[in-house]
């Protein structure tokens, strides 16, 4: 497979962090606006998830300062992780928190790997990792 499609790894790479980023704004649309099926949120710290979730989001998606924004996204989803859904079992599947710990994962990974091309970032003449 890698022969066939590992020429087209860097498109499918900005697909992934377009897609990822574009969900996890919706999260936070739900957090902030009450949209999408979600309930507007007034707690200071589910507005402030709302706000990293949005925000992040949308320039993960965009490509715009993918690693540090990614970073801080990927910190959201572990603090989510540990304080709703950890006490419940050590198993994601169980305590349902497998979202969380994916997006925490490949947030990690995006910004490790940087914006790549199809991005902001790319277009501006910003280093781009690959």
């Amino acid at each position: 497979m890698e022969k066939w499609l590992g020429k087209y790894a860097n498109f499918f790479y900005a697909a992934l962090r377009f897609v990822s980023g574009a969900m996890f704004a919706c999260h936070g649309a739900q957090k902030m606006f009450g949209v999408l099926g979600g309930t507007k949120q007034t707690a200071a710290l589910m507005v402030t998830a709302g706000v990293i979730e949005l925000v992040c989001g949308i320039l993960i998606a965009v490509g715009l300062f993918a690693s540090p924004l990614a970073f801080i996204a990927s910190g959201e989803m572990a603090v989510a992780y540990f304080k709703q859904h950890a006490e419940a079992s050590f198993w994601p599947i169980i305590n349902r928190g497998e979202l969380t710990v994916l997006y925490c994962l490949l947030f990690l990974y995006i910004a490790a790997r940087g914006s790549g091309i199809l991005s902001i970032d790319a277009l501006r003449g910003a280093r781009v990792k690959r």
